[in-house]
């Protein structure tokens, strides 16, 4: 099953919380259909083109909305309040906003555990959660990122990594990067972004193709993407210790499909597996993909579950 045509937005705007940032959303589809709410990955990323393509716009209402510094959120790439603990009471807010009292989840990566960290906090709000590329927030995780854990498959693309850090910083070069990404000096700071995005992005599918992944990361996106996911991956996503498998009592009624690529180098597939014996109820699939959405089998997943496993 493919992505389903593109659509312009029947409404869209900024969307006003704390610290001054103001989101932009976009809603997309049928208002008075079933809610499903777009939960984008990175964190930095923003929600972009595609992430109404996902649903049948005859069925669902679908509500998509960069985080804060994201995307076309504003101010650009900021870092002021932004947590984990204020992206779930933002996504609360709007959900009050549009009033909306139920809605399913649709995340990806960060989207996943962004996702899976709201439901814990507010179930009562949510249907149902069709989850891909499984990323749960612990430091398990984080090291495995940002300390070369896919260095066995990707070696050229570690070195790489490590080569624009000093020795004294290649156990932890994320400290090094953190601060040049962080520069006053605007050029320093955006190269240091962009070899940032191009780590990541060098692992996102299931085939690497090293002239793509240097034309992607030309774009600004590099700069919130970068200096956002540093910022999360740091502090292991303000989170407590395995703070979403010790409360996972609290979501196990809720309806959940996970979906992961099982060459996924970026959020390792185990971290699906998990969550599924987690989750009794949930139903998991391992694909022949890599992490990034856009991969065929990932794709065509995730509409199919999308039409198939949701009811109305």
């Amino acid at each position: 099953m493919k992505l389903y045509p593109s659509r312009k937005p029947y409404k869209k705007g900024y969307f006003p919380v704390s610290d001054g940032h103001k989101l932009y959303y976009a809603l997309y589809g049928n208002s008075k259909g079933m809610p499903v709410l777009f939960v984008h990955g990175g964190p930095g990323v923003g929600c972009g083109k595609n992430a109404h393509r996902f649903f049948d716009a005859r069925k669902f209402n679908i509500l998509t909305i960069d985080q804060r510094g994201a995307g076309k959120s504003k101010p650009f790439a900021s870092l002021k309040g932004n947590k984990t603990q204020n992206l779930i009471e933002d996504l609360r807010n709007f959900l009050n906003f549009l009033g909306i009292k139920k809605t399913y989840l649709f995340g990806g990566s960060w989207g996943s555990c962004l996702s899976l960290c709201y439901a814990i906090k507010y179930p009562e709000t949510v249907k149902g959660m069709v989850l891909r590329g499984i990323y749960l927030g612990t430091r398990r995780e984080n090291d495995y990122f940002l300390k070369g854990g896919a260095k066995t498959h990707f070696p050229e693309v570690w070195e790489r990594f490590l080569r624009f850090a000093p020795k004294k910083y290649r156990h932890f070069p994320a400290k090094y990067y953190w601060k040049k990404m962080n520069s006053k000096n605007k050029k320093i700071a955006e190269k240091y972004c962009r070899e940032w995005a191009l780590y990541e992005s060098s692992m996102l599918h299931l085939e690497y193709k090293p002239a793509n992944v240097q034309k992607k990361t030309k774009g600004n996106w590099v700069i919130p993407l970068a200096k956002l996911e540093a910022l999360y991956l740091m502090n292991d996503c303000f989170l407590p210790k395995n703070y979403i498998l010790n409360n996972i009592h609290r979501i196990k009624h809720i309806p959940t499909t996970i979906v992961h690529g099982r060459y996924d180098f970026v959020c390792v597939p185990e971290n699906a597996y998990q969550l599924h014996k987690a989750l009794k109820a949930s139903k998991l699939y391992f694909v022949t993909a890599g992490h990034a959405s856009s991969d065929a089998e990932i794709e065509k997943t995730l509409v199919r579950e999308m039409k198939l496993t949701v009811r109305f």
